[in-house]
């Protein structure tokens, strides 16, 4: 590799939750031929995953090191004074903390700065300008899909920013084997989401839905698979935990709350149910049965208009009569999933780009979308939230900071999840 200069591929990571660290530490290594892990950073803040939450990714043995922003950029420029920089940097992370961290690695002046990746977890829905502006300046801007990688372009060229860096390649956590039903099996697995739907009412509306749906199948074994317990944070708030709410009923035996690897509770999956988790992609790659719920309507705020056109939007009142719906082929494709090619080559592209821009002598200058002449009045501000100044004294951290540190996290998210949903309840009174 020319450019670098190494014959081994130096990646970090940075992510800012549990479902970013596996979607930035698979990305990392379907990217490069190294065979060594990536070093793995997750920034410290509201998201911070726990070590369960990390683990339960199953993406590393090792567990990547917390950190802030401006300690994260500190780190690249150590390991460049070293001698040891990283040729690849994976920002697993929102859209406002890319373009933070791009203008500080642009602000660091390395000699030689490492080729920057960045792009999304999982289905788009929300926010696709916001989003994609904010991550403007990485070398590349991976697309999970075709369909994602068309409208991805469709944004920069129409605000006349250069789509060069937008690479179509695929969710990189699919995989797995193809399902197989098996003899006395009959699984039943809801995938359930921190902030989908969000109001109590309608959760509780699809938690009595499914208890309802074990008594009327007691062969069929019902599962509501949860990422994450009370008091632990996603990469979206909970304010309503299915475990709390679940106490208020009376389940049969044939329901159980889950948790644990997404892929290992698929392998034991008949029915993916879902309003609009990524969980559905994965399924409908390995050909799971899946369905997308109507009950609560097809709508934005819920992101299950993702899935119109799929074929797999019904409801509680269909699948209760055993009907399951059947995926459009053409619209699988366009996903990027059960496609007609090999799932690895989805990723050659992206391969050869990151090869290329390792190759030559050094990358190009970061040139993001937004900038102070550009965005004067939005820039600043989002730049001032994130701290990112490196220069400022490192603090070292004793025994006794951590600790405080930890009781404010755990202040602080029950402040979230217990106070917060209180106080707004008896401003609606």
């Amino acid at each position: 590799m020319q450019g670098s200069n190494r014959e081994a591929v130096r990646v970090a990571v940075l992510a800012d939750s549990d479902t970013r660290w596996k979607w930035g530490a698979l990305t990392a290594r379907r990217l490069t031929t190294a065979t060594a892990e990536p070093t793995g950073f997750v920034l410290r803040g509201r998201a911070t995953p726990t070590a369960r939450q990390l683990a339960e990714t199953g993406v590393s043995e090792a567990a990547p090191r917390e950190v802030t922003g401006a300690e994260f950029l500190r780190a690249v420029r150590d390991a460049e004074a070293r001698g040891e920089g990283y040729d690849l940097v994976v920002l697993a992370l929102v859209g406002g903390t890319v373009r933070a961290v791009l203008q500080g690695l642009a602000d660091l002046r390395l000699e030689r700065r490492p080729v920057i990746v960045t792009g999304y977890v999982g289905v788009v829905y929300e926010k696709l300008t916001d989003g994609l502006l904010l991550r403007h300046g990485a070398d590349v801007v991976l697309a999970n899909s075709r369909h994602d990688a068309e409208r991805f372009r469709a944004v920069y060229a129409g605000v006349g920013a250069g789509t060069d860096p937008v690479v179509e390649a695929a969710l990189p956590f699919l995989g797995g084997s193809p399902y197989t039903p098996e003899a006395g099996r009959d699984t039943l697995v809801f995938a359930a989401q921190p902030s989908v739907p969000a109001t109590r009412a309608e959760r509780s509306y699809v938690l009595r839905r499914l208890i309802a749906h074990a008594r009327l199948h007691p062969g069929r074994e019902v599962l509501l698979k949860l990422r994450s317990k009370p008091g632990e944070h996603t990469t979206h708030l909970e304010e309503f935990p299915f475990q709390k709410l679940v106490r208020e009923l009376d389940p049969p035996a044939n329901f159980r709350l889950v948790y644990g690897h997404m892929g290992e509770v698929l392998d034991r999956t008949d029915l993916l149910v879902t309003v609009s988790s990524t969980a559905a992609l994965e399924a409908l790659h390995r050909r799971i049965p899946t369905a997308v719920l109507t009950d609560l309507g097809v709508r934005e705020a819920l992101g299950n208009h993702h899935f119109v056109g799929s074929g797999l939007l019904t409801s509680f009142d269909r699948l209760d009569k055993g009907l399951a719906p059947a995926p459009d082929e053409t619209w699988l494709a366009r996903q990027g999933v059960a496609s007609d090619r090999p799932y690895e080559q989805a990723f050659d592209a992206a391969r050869e780009r990151v090869a290329e821009l390792l190759a030559l002598p050094a990358p190009p200058p970061v040139t993001p979308y937004y900038t102070a002449e550009s965005a004067p009045g939005y820039l600043p501000g989002i730049l001032a939230r994130h701290r990112l100044d490196v220069t400022a004294p490192e603090p070292r951290e004793s025994g006794l900071r951590r600790i405080v540190r930890e009781a404010a996290r755990g202040a602080y998210r029950h402040g979230v999840q217990r106070v917060a949903p209180v106080i707004r309840r008896l401003g609606e009174l």
